[in-house]
């Protein structure tokens, strides 16, 4: 065993992409063992209830003293834990990876076990799978920590650890891969899928070795019985639509109350939690997770007694209660109730339109189903996450032409009355406006002089082709570049050899000559692309003041080495952060303004200018060229300059490219 933890220590002090999958599958196991606990904790803390419940003989009035008592356990781990103990979790998770590089901490794990376990085992409203995600969350950052792995990796194990749970919670790795991605990272980066593919199954196996079949939600097999009835699953998404907004604009209203005058701040979680008892104490189905009566929705039949008013008035219910504990500073996410509320309205309507629809026989199963999906597509507008999860809940696709139609529908509609997901109101309150894609380009921070590679050898004209075989064989390289006279005269590559017989012909009769070359100032991005453009594995870097002077060599293992370097320095990490918090503001976009003539700009170099704070100058385009622009770009009258930046560095970049003398008549003010 202790030969097996060094090669295990081994391996991920390696850091490459072995390495990387392994951390995958390590943090799987820890996610999925985490899953377990809180399930465990859950139960634990449902029996000590319980068993208080009993001493008291209070009956159902005992949940007037329970879910204040819980309420006021995780309101208080909030204020000394910090925040994201008293929340749902997913929003937490996303601006770890958006905006902190992956940093969620280690104190979270603990605190949130014993708040959510306190907050669903006293009775408080919502689900768990939130609560897991930023558990998971919390474990994948915590872990990677330790393994020395760079920034972005760090972002996939965290986004990896967070879908994990959600996948742990439900037995559905695929649906967890796919919350991931399409919640946490807003990304479908496929550098990311790997471990987050490994991560989910793994956690998903492990919770459910650990906790068992019967503490999951599951469903009987359902099938679509007419097309004709895709209309009716139409008007179900419309009405889902309308449940999943209301849900949304109730959690807004209620998460943004302040207390008035100086009352003390635990009188929220006792007053939400009385509220939640009395709610609960009207219909105790809104109690808790409320996965029993889903499953028993999600297994009706047409034969069915359920009343359609009744579980519409449930939904209702369950929104009220939800956001209550929510607001009263409960450990609940809403990915659960959401699916309740969902699956309440679709057993409802099935009931509603059964009397009139004569055409075939309605399954208020396959109904529930469906609402499911098109509730949380509206709730969360992860539309691939709603209909996968149902997938893998159900076990068919019988239903596949429903829930997409649904899905489709409800994110649409739901994108346009009501702009926030149940995981951005926060966020919006806060100023705080994730940027869609995180994958912001940090290469053009590097320059090639950073990350080039020594030549430890080189070709030479008169070099047979059997010995440069050998020099391939001897450095592992596939690509050389061909010096006479310390000048660079040519390239040769493993590919210009290959299919050649004759082993006495010379490297002059096969090299590439005068190669495609970058200098030592040129930014990884540029030179990258510049590779991309010719099909090219490798580039000579030469001298600035001598084109055939070879100073190092640029290769593919030069790019990964160059974006690691990107996000570990300090300008690289400000940069990144400073891009960040750009795209995070309300207002910021891209524009654009021309340098004339008269500009006080004309003829400068980048580094010279003393640009705006909030402005990033992006590209320069020159004639048909796109230039990258770097410390050392000279800046010429008809440049097309691209910026990056809020509305108030938009009005400072327009005053700083005023022309000091009198406009001429191709000046124009930027807009």
């Amino acid at each position: 065993m202790s030969h097996f933890r060094r090669w295990i220590s081994d391996l991920l002090a390696r850091r490459g992409t072995t390495a990387f999958l392994l951390a995958a599958l390590i943090l799987g196991v820890l996610v999925g063992l985490g899953g377990a606990l809180l399930v465990w904790a859950i139960e634990f803390s449902h029996d000590a209830f319980g068993a208080l419940d009993n001493a008291l003989g209070w009956g159902k009035w005992f949940i007037f003293l329970a879910i204040p008592i819980a309420l006021l356990i995780s309101w208080g781990l909030d204020r000394r834990f910090g925040p994201g103990v008293a929340s749902g979790g997913v929003t937490e998770a996303m601006v770890g990876v958006g905006l902190h590089g992956g940093y969620l901490p280690t104190r979270l794990i603990p605190a949130k076990i014993i708040a959510t376990a306190a907050t669903l085992g006293a009775g408080g409203s919502g689900g768990r799978e939130g609560p897991i995600a930023l558990i998971g969350g919390a474990i994948g950052s915590s872990f990677s920590r330790y393994t020395g792995f760079g920034q972005d990796h760090v972002r996939s194990l965290v986004a990896a650890g967070a879908g994990a749970g959600i996948g742990a919670s439900f037995n559905a790795p695929i649906a967890g891969m796919l919350f991931a991605m399409e919640v946490i990272l807003r990304s479908f980066s496929v550098r990311h899928l790997n471990a987050i593919v490994i991560t989910s199954v793994i956690a998903a196996v492990t919770t459910h070795l650990l906790v068992g079949e019967e503490r999951l939600l599951t469903s009987p097999e359902h099938q679509l019985n007419d097309p004709r009835q895709l209309v009716l699953y139409v008007a179900l998404a419309l009405l889902a639509v309308l449940f999943g907004v209301l849900f949304l604009r109730v959690l807004s209203i209620t998460s943004g109350y302040r207390l008035p005058g100086n009352l003390p701040g635990w009188f929220i979680p006792v007053g939400a939690g009385l509220g939640v008892a009395a709610l609960g104490i009207a219909d105790p189905k809104v109690l808790g997770t409320g996965q029993a009566f889903l499953s028993s929705l999600l297994a009706a039949t047409s034969n069915t007694d359920l009343v359609w008013w009744s579980l519409f008035i449930v939904a209702a219910l369950k929104i009220i209660a939800t956001s209550l504990t929510r607001a009263g500073g409960g450990s609940v996410g809403t990915f659960m109730a959401a699916l309740f509320i969902g699956g309440s309205i679709g057993a409802g309507f099935a009931t509603l339109v059964d009397p009139v629809w004569s055409l075939s026989e309605i399954d208020p199963g396959a109904f529930a189903v469906v609402g499911m999906a098109a509730t949380f597509a509206a709730v969360a507008r992860a539309p691939l996450t709603s209909v996968i999860i149902v997938f893998e809940i159900t076990g068919d696709y019988g239903l596949v032409l429903p829930l997409m139609l649904g899905a489709a529908f409800a994110t649409y509609l739901g994108e346009r009355l009501h702009a926030d997901s149940a995981y951005t109101i926060a966020l919006t309150r806060s100023g705080i406006h994730l940027p869609t894609m995180q994958d912001i380009d940090l290469l053009d921070t590097v320059d090639v002089a950073d990350v080039m590679a020594v030549v430890d050898e080189a070709a030479t004209p008169s070099m047979t082709v059997a010995g440069l075989r050998e020099l391939f064989d001897r450095h592992h390289h596939h690509g050389l570049p061909v010096i006479l006279d310390d000048q660079l005269i040519g390239v040769v590559s493993l590919g210009d050899i290959e299919n050649i017989d004759d082993e006495g012909l010379t490297v002059a009769d096969v090299m590439t000559r005068n190669p495609i070359t970058v200098t030592p100032e040129l930014p990884v991005s540029a030179a990258l692309a510049r590779m991309a453009s010719f099909g090219l594995g490798r580039l000579p870097v030469v001298d600035d003041a001598n084109p055939t002077l070879v100073v190092g060599m640029f290769r593919r293992e030069s790019v990964v080495r160059a974006y690691h370097h990107a996000l570990g320095t300090a300008t690289g990490r400000e940069l990144y952060r400073e891009r960040v918090r750009l795209r995070s503001q309300p207002g910021a976009a891209f524009f654009e303004t021309s340098i004339v003539r008269a500009s006080p700009l004309a003829n400068q170099s980048i580094r010279d200018v003393p640009w705006p704070e909030g402005a990033i100058l992006v590209s320069i385009r020159r004639d048909t060229s796109v230039l990258i622009p770097h410390g050392n770009t000279r800046i010429e009258p008809g440049d097309r300059l691209t910026f990056f930046g809020t509305g108030a560095a938009r009005v400072d970049v327009g005053h700083l490219m005023e022309p000091t003398e009198e406009p001429t008549g191709d000046w124009r003010t930027p807009r």
